[in-house]
C-alpha cells in the first residue's frame, strides 16, 4: 500500500515506522530531516500515487484537510471538519458527551461576554479549579489551581482572548475530578469501533509533576493495575455512545478516538475526546501493535471496518527529550550526539520529532552514522524502550536517553513511575523518585 502520513513529528515517524514493518511504501509530508521518506509536497498534490492518508495532528483535520482530499478522491483515515469539532471545540464536545448519556464532569459553558456569570460558576464549584479553553491551544489550554484568585484570572484572560486568541474567547469550566487518568484508542468507521490501546502520559514539565504543561513529556502502555476488562466498558460506555450521537447529527466518524478518562471512584468518566493519536502516547502504543494497523486505518477509511488491532504482551515507555526552555520559545540549533549509540541498543526505538538537518553537514564527532541532526524544536526526540513490563522498559528507556546529548537537553526523570491520584486536567500521575 502507498501511504502518506501528514505531520511532522514523533507520532508520524511512530506511524511510518509502524507502516514499513508490513512492507508499505510510506511518504511522510511535511516530516522533518529525522524521518525517512520525508517530503516537502502539500498532500493535495500526492492524490494520484496515494492509496492512504493518515493525518496525524488535529489541526489541519479542524482546518477541513480530510474533507479537501475526500473531495480529490482520496482515501483519509481521519475525520472531516464536522467530527474534528470533538477537539476543535470543547464546548461542542461536552454538549455530544451530554447528549450521549457518556459521563464527565460537572462544567459550565461561557462565551466571552459572559464574564460576571462565568465567575459567579465558578465561585460555585469546589476547588481544584479547571478551567480549559475552548479551541486548540496546543495542549496548553488547561489551568488546573486550588486557587480561585488564580482561577478567576485564567477565567477572564481567556474569555477577553488574551490567553489564546480565538481559542480562548469561549472557555469550559468544569469539576475537578480525582483518580487514575488513562487514555484508550479506538479506530472508528463511521459505525462500529476496535479498540487501539491505552496509555498514561506525562504532561507537565518537572518531576513530580511540576511546572506547566507541555505538549507531553513522556508516557507508558500498558497501564498497570487496571480492571481487564476497563478498555472493553470503555468501549461500550463511552465511544460507541458517541458515535451514535455523531451519527445523529449527521457525521460519518472516519478516524481515531482518543478517549482522555478519570478513573474516579464513581467509574471513569470522560474528560476530553481528541480527534488523532496523542503524542507522545502513540509513540509507546505503536511499537506494540503486532497487527497490520495500515490495513484496519484503510478499513476504517472506507466505512468498512472488519478487522482487529492486536497488541504485544511486552510494554513501552517513551521518554521525551526536549530542547532548552520548552515549553517557553526553545533553544534551536544545537547538535545532536549519540543518536546512533542509543538506537543500537537491544529494546530501543528512537523517533525524531523536532530536528533539522545539520547545515553544516557530515558525520557527528562521537561517530554517529546517522545524518547529522540538530535541534529545531521543542520536543525534540522520542526515546522507546520495550520490556517485559513497565519496570524493565523504563530502565532500557533511560539507560538509552543517557546517550545522547546536546546543550542544554532536558528530560523529566520520572517517566512510568508509580501513579498517584490527581485532579482532571492536570494529565499527571508520576511522583518523582
Amino acid at each position: 500500500m502507498r501511504i502518506v502520513v501528514v505531520g511532522s513529528g514523533g507520532r508520524e515517524h511512530a506511524f511510518a515506522h509502524a507502516f514499513r514493518h508490513f512492507g508499505h511504501q510510506v511518504r511522510v509530508t511535511p516530516g522533518n530531516a529525522g524521518i525517512p521518506g520525508s517530503v516537502a509536497d502539500a498532500p493535495e498534490s500526492l492524490v494520484a500515487a496515494t492509496d492512504l492518508f493518515v493525518v496525524g495532528p488535529e489541526a489541519p483535520l479542524v482546518d477541513g484537510l480530510a474533507d479537501r482530499l475526500r473531495a480529490a478522491g482520496a482515501l483519509v483515515f481521519g475525520p472531516g471538519v464536522d467530527g474534528a469539532q470533538l477537539e476543535g471545540s470543547k464546548a461542542w464536545m461536552k454538549d455530544v458527551l451530554v447528549a450521549a448519556g457518556v459521563p464527565t464532569a460537572h462544567h459550565g459553558t461561557f462565551e466571552a461576554h459572559q464574564l460576571t456569570e462565568a465567575l459567579e460558576f465558578l465561585r460555585t464549584m469546589i476547588p481544584p479549579y479547571v478551567v480549559k479553553t475552548d479551541g486548540l491551544a496546543a495542549g496548553k489550554g488547561v489551568v488546573v489551581t486550588s486557587s480561585l484568585a488564580d482561577a478567576e484570572l485564567t477565567v477572564a484572560s481567556y474569555l477577553s482572548g488574551e490567553a489564546f486568541g480565538a481559542a480562548g474567547s469561549t472557555c469550559v469550566i468544569e469539576e475537578g475530578l480525582i483518580g487514575t487518568e488513562l487514555s484508550v484508542f479506538a479506530i472508528c468507521d463511521g459505525h462500529r469501533a476496535v479498540l487501539c490501546g491505552s496509555a498514561q502520559d506525562h504532561k507537565r514539565i518537572g518531576d513530580g509533576d511540576t511546572g506547566p504543561n507541555t505538549g507531553g513529556m513522556g508516557a507508558f502502555s500498558p497501564v498497570a493495575d487496571l480492571p481487564p476488562d476497563l478498555e472493553s466498558i470503555v468501549l461500550h460506555s463511552a465511544i460507541e455512545p458517541t458515535l451514535a450521537e455523531l451519527r445523529r447529527r449527521g457525521i460519518d466518524y472516519r478516524g481515531v478516538l482518543f478517549c482522555g478518562l478519570m478513573l474516579t471512584s464513581e467509574g471513569p468518566k470522560v474528560l476530553e475526546y481528541n480527534i488523532r493519536f496523542g503524542d507522545p502516547e502513540a509513540q509507546a502504543i505503536l511499537p506494540r501493535v503486532t497487527s497490520d494497523l495500515a490495513v484496519v486505518m484503510a478499513e476504517a477509511a472506507a466505512g468498512e471496518l472488519r478487522s482487529a488491532v492486536t497488541l504485544s504482551s511486552d510494554a513501552t515507555v517513551c521518554v521525551v527529550l526536549a530542547a532548552e526552555n520548552y515549553p517557553a520559545p526553545p533553544r534551536t540549533g544545537d547538535r545532536i550526539e549519540g543518536l546512533a549509540v542509543a538506537r543500537a541498543q537491544p529494546g530501543i526505538t528512537v523517533f525524531a520529532a523536532g530536528v533539522g538537518a545539520d547545515p553544516n553537514g557530515g558525520a557527528s564527532p562521537d561517530g554517529d552514522t546517522d545524518l547529522s541532526l540538530v535541534t529545531a524544536g521543542g520536543r525534540v526526540l522520542n526515546v522507546v524502550g520495550r520490556g517485559r513490563d513497565v519496570a524493565e522498559a523504563r530502565t532500557t528507556a533511560y539507560d538509552a536517553v543517557r546517550s545522547i546529548s546536546w546543550p542544554g537537553r532536558y528530560h523529566r526523570t520520572d517517566i512510568a513511575l508509580p501513579p498517584v491520584r490527581t485532579p482532571a486536567g492536570d494529565h499527571q500521575r508520576s511522583v518523582s523518585p
